[in-house]
């Protein structure tokens, strides 16, 4: 009884602490938390990049199947709408980003307004482009006026937040290759869907699509590469980061945003050559996921770090 009622007493703070005192203190050492100002911050930011890369991203998938192949109507005009909504989303989200006072970024207040107006515009001409495109038009011109204008915006967005064009042309090609490879991929894998309404549609926008979705991931691998042997656009030693703090980041980064995706592209063209457009759509569901993780971990890798991989 009387073990028990020391037990209890320990336990429920009836005994002062020198008294539960055994033997010499020890301290743990953790690693320090991440502000909760930062994360709320870089997940803003993250959103930014993920909804431009669609948006784009899909978008010149549009562009290039309306001018190279004989991809329907309806798969245009569902993919240039879908772009123009997703446009209009990063456009919304513009305006929702607070101040980086927390992030590895600089504040570019002076470039808010001409990449918030080349956003709006991109999603205005996709909109107008997508209304020509199920009237019968090409109107080449008007898609290709609308892409530069994403395209711009993204620029815009880099130079901004990296605090020039010298140092902010790294981050623009950054975006735009996260865009190439996330719209890409979206625009793909709907694209395998539409075999399963349009039977008769020939191999060749799938064909298309997929292979410009490997290229892209393949230049993303070398860019990594490129980055990381040059200190990863934050000044650090040649391939430091892969093992020093967030290593674990990178690596998933390279193998599953990058290296599997690479193979799954891969994959997804050797299928569409054979027309087994089903397992091919399979592929690109796991592409698109791979993809999708790889973008957000290499957006959050650049806000909060300060690290272009």
């Amino acid at each position: 009884m009387v073990r028990w009622r020391r037990l209890w007493g320990r336990t429920h703070g009836r005994y002062p602490p020198q008294r539960l005192a055994r033997g010499p203190r020890t301290t743990v050492a953790y690693t320090p938390a991440v502000p909760l100002q930062t994360i709320a911050q870089s997940l803003a930011y993250i959103n930014w990049t993920v909804l431009l890369a669609l948006a784009l991203g899909s978008f010149g998938v549009v562009v290039l199947c309306r001018l190279r192949t004989d991809a329907t109507r309806g798969y245009l005009s569902f993919m240039t709408f879908t772009s123009a909504l997703l446009g209009l989303l990063v456009l919304v989200s513009d305006f929702g980003l607070p101040a980086p006072d927390d992030l590895a970024i600089a504040a570019a207040p002076s470039l808010d307004v001409p990449r918030r107006l080349c956003l709006a515009l991109f999603a205005l001409l996709g909109t107008v482009y997508g209304v020509a495109i199920v009237r019968g038009r090409r109107a080449p011109a008007l898609g290709l006026a609308a892409l530069a204008l994403g395209i711009f915006a993204a620029i815009l967005g880099g130079w901004g937040w990296a605090g020039g064009p010298v140092a902010g042309t790294g981050v623009a090609v950054q975006f735009l290759a996260l865009s190439a490879v996330t719209g890409g991929a979206l625009a793909a894998l709907v694209l395998g869907h539409w075999y399963l309404v349009t039977p008769r549609l020939s191999e060749g926008p799938l064909l298309l699509t997929s292979r410009a979705l490997m290229l892209a991931v393949a230049l993303q691998l070398g860019l990594f590469f490129v980055w990381l042997s040059t200190g990863a656009g934050a000044g650090r030693r040649p391939f430091e980061p892969l093992v020093g703090e967030g290593a674990l980041l990178i690596w998933l980064r390279l193998i599953v945003g990058l290296c599997f995706p690479l193979v799954l592209s891969f994959m997804a063209v050797r299928t569409a050559h054979s027309r087994s457009m089903e397992s091919a759509t399979g592929i690109l569901y796991i592409d698109l996921a791979a993809i999708a993780s790889g973008t957000i971990v290499a957006a959050g890798l650049y806000f909060a770090f300060g690290l272009l991989l």
